[in-house]
């Protein structure tokens, strides 16, 4: 990530805002307001706590949660203080399709809904709203904004379960109601119609990640000049840019001139296991040296069949990154094959278990489930902040920069 003109806080300083305020010692004597100790009958049961409803658990989480010997019960404890914030879902296209559904309860066709995402202990989406690649190019832009409608339908149905958020401020403050906070994006970059004035069109609707393959301004040469120009005014918005499907040529060229953190919303490691879509372990030592971030799918096609072939792909991201660099992707709701064991949003404690009896650390399954969502966005909003006080909204077309 490009160094910022203006001295800002750093993105990682900015991210100790996110963190839940520590619980108390569970092994201290319980104490009433006035500081007198509770009688051992007046004692709160701990288990009885964790299983108390996803609302509580969204909130709050014990001060050690790595204390259990059964590492689905540990991790489960760890997601009760440490959420999952999911890097793309397919939900609102899974819903255009469907004649009827039930959120609520999960009497459905679906692999996400509230009852499975908070058994999964899934406190942030990003609601993917790519629409179909065949679609000519006029019609792409509608389709988006129906997308959008649609999310902001299905969100206001629900409001007892979901919140929008546009920003790392408003998923905790979603997460601390007990609401799992829904993001809009992906959008595919042909939805802004080769226009800066529909980029901004789709931000002002909430749109907060924008995927750039798939354009005449960025291919497999790289950026065009208008390229990079949809690159700037993304940071001057706060969208984030999805590089996933992007070539190795755009990757760099993106990382050199953006000043917020990049993400890849489904790229494993092709060291682990060779697909287009997955980074190589050069690319991905200069996604880490730029504080970008790396989601890993839960999707057979680029991961594996097993939960142990996408924990080997976050480990390898993780060694290769850093742990700061390193996300999940569920990719539920999409036509994506699962996993064996991750068919569902429910199955989200599997993956943390199995990575619990790698000895991962808490602060390294923190940083995995929910911390490093946040320092993206963070990044993203402080980015910027500098950059509008530093240029207005740009009036550049592709006629005039690309010719």
């Amino acid at each position: 990530m490009a160094d910022l003109q203006d001295e800002i806080n750093a993105t990682a300083e900015a991210g100790k805002l996110d963190q839940p305020p520590a619980p108390p010692d569970p092994h201290a004597e319980p104490v009433n307001e006035r500081g007198v100790g509770l009688a051992p009958d007046a004692q709160s049961d701990p288990a009885s706590e964790l299983e108390s409803g996803p609302d509580s658990e969204l909130e709050s989480g014990p001060a050690s949660v790595l204390a259990d010997d059964d590492p689905l019960a540990r991790a489960r404890a760890v997601l009760a203080a440490h959420p999952v914030a999911d890097g793309y879902s397919g939900l609102p296209g899974a819903l255009r399709d469907l004649p009827w559904y039930d959120f609520e309860t999960g009497d459905s066709g679906l692999e996400s809904d509230l009852p499975r995402l908070r058994a999964g202990r899934v406190g942030a989406q990003f609601w993917s709203v790519h629409v179909p690649e065949w679609l000519s190019a006029d019609r792409v832009v509608r389709a988006t904004l129906e997308q959008i409608d649609l999310v902001k339908h299905v969100v206001g149905a629900h409001s007892e379960g979901l919140r929008l958020a546009r920003d790392a401020s408003e998923a905790t403050d979603a997460r601390n109601c007990g609401r799992i906070a829904t993001l809009i994006g992906p959008a595919r970059g042909a939805a802004l119609g080769d226009s800066l004035g529909t980029l901004r069109a789709l931000h002002s609707l909430g749109v907060c990640a924008v995927t750039l393959c798939g354009t005449s301004w960025a291919g497999s040469a790289g950026l065009s000049a208008f390229g990079e120009e949809v690159v700037r005014e993304m940071n001057r918005l706060g969208i984030l840019a999805d590089l996933s499907g992007a070539s190795e040529a755009t990757v760099r060229r993106v990382l050199a001139i953006s000043k917020a953190p990049v993400i890849f919303t489904r790229s494993g490691a092709r060291a682990v296991h060779d697909h287009p879509d997955n980074l190589s372990d050069e690319v991905l030592g200069e996604v880490g040296a730029a504080k970008g971030l790396c989601m890993v799918p839960l999707a057979a096609e680029r991961t594996g069949p097993s939960v142990r072939d996408v924990a080997d792909h976050v480990e390898h991201v993780r060694r290769v990154a850093g742990p700061e660099c390193v996300g999940l992707s569920g990719t539920y709701d999409t036509p994506d094959v699962h996993p064996e064991g991750l068919v569902d949003t429910s199955c989200y404690p599997r993956l943390i278990a199995e990575l619990i009896e790698r000895d991962w650390s808490e602060a390294d399954l923190a940083l995995l489930t929910w911390g490093n969502v946040q320092r993206a966005l963070r990044g993203a909003d402080f980015t910027a902040r500098a950059a509008r006080e530093r240029r207005t909204a740009s009036t550049a077309t592709i006629e005039h920069l690309d010719g």
